[in-house]
């Protein structure tokens, strides 16, 4: 999509909204319920600065899943924002060039024992308490829980908030669920995940 719109230079009216169903093939080992072959659905929003396109989009992720019988009773919508783990990680010391190699590891803490990765953590520099500190951060699962932690005035705070009144604007508000644990793909994404 970046390669497409970045051909057209300037040619394409702006929001530009796209989205596809695309056949999707992963280059590693099956595990249960993680197939090679899967179906992926796209959505993007380009043009529009913010939490505004995020919001959007978690509204259509939900009027689909109404469509298809779901409530927020079936289903919740977990989201957080590289901003919240990128101030927790400074304020931990954790040096901007080390962000991508550690969303990384702490991800596989949903999966393996702190034990098991901890000579990868100490690879890259980051002794026990480093981490135990951050997986506590972590464990927080309310934005009241994270204005605790960062404060009122955290960039971070202030993004999740502002989504979050969006997404009461959209009437999605009990579809949404803050996690702080949400950490897949925050090393290569700039805002809310």
């Amino acid at each position: 999509l970046a390669r497409m719109v970045m051909a057209k230079k300037g040619g394409l009216n702006l929001p530009l909204k796209w989205f596809s169903i695309p056949q999707c093939w992963r280059y590693e080992r099956m595990t249960r319920g993680r197939r090679r072959e899967h179906f992926q659905w796209n959505m993007d929003i380009w043009g529009v600065a913010g939490e505004k396109a995020d919001a959007e989009l978690l509204s259509a992720m939900v009027t689909f899943f109404q469509n298809v019988g779901l409530t927020s009773e079936d289903v919740g919508i977990k989201v957080n924002s590289r901003l919240v783990i990128g101030e927790v990680l400074s304020e931990l010391g954790i040096p901007a060039e080390k962000f991508a190699a550690t969303c990384v590891l702490v991800d596989k803490l949903e999966k393996v024992p702190l034990d098991a990765i901890q000579d990868d953590l100490e690879e890259i520099g980051l002794d026990r308490t480093v981490v135990e500190k951050l997986t506590q951060v972590l464990t927080v699962t309310s934005i009241d829980g994270i204005k605790k932690v960062l404060g009122k005035e955290s960039r971070a705070v202030q993004q999740i908030d502002k989504l979050m009144t969006l997404c009461e604007a959209y009437g999605i508000e009990d579809w949404i669920i803050f996690d702080a644990s949400v950490v897949r793909g925050l090393a290569y994404y700039t805002g809310v995940v």
